[in-house]
């Protein structure tokens, strides 16, 4: 068992495995600031804490699951879901100025097309 484990953790390129740690640390950022989560939720979305430490989860277990055979592509559709369904912070972002927290206009332009590069990057490491 701990052969089949240790190949099903160790046959990705390393790339794939920079992205999970990516996901894992976005959503650990959840917990370490959730300030800065919170001032950029939209008002209009209901329980903005819970919104928020979920999110943070998800992003951790989606993280881990890039990892293993068994998880990957799961992990890969639901991470492109979140990254669509985060757009409406995004673009939120651009609209209030608190949201903003005094980042360049211009560089939040730019994370709304980044988010379909984070989809792209993830799309291209599912198997069929």
């Amino acid at each position: 068992m701990h052969g089949l484990f240790l190949y099903s953790f160790m046959n990705f390129p390393w790339h794939l495995y920079i992205m999970a740690a990516l996901y894992v640390f976005a959503g650990l950022m959840h917990f370490i600031k959730p300030k800065i989560y919170l001032r950029i939720m939209p008002p209009f979305l209901p329980f903005p804490k819970f919104l928020v430490a979920s999110s943070g989860v998800i992003e951790i277990l989606l993280g881990i699951g890039l990892c293993f055979s068994l998880t990957k592509n799961t992990s890969i559709y639901s991470i492109i879901i979140i990254l669509v369904l985060f757009l409406v912070v995004h673009f939120y972002m651009l609209t209030s100025r608190k949201a903003a927290a005094g980042l360049p206009k211009w560089l939040l332009i730019l994370r709304i097309p980044l988010q379909f590069v984070l989809m792209y990057w993830a799309a291209s490491y599912l198997q069929f």
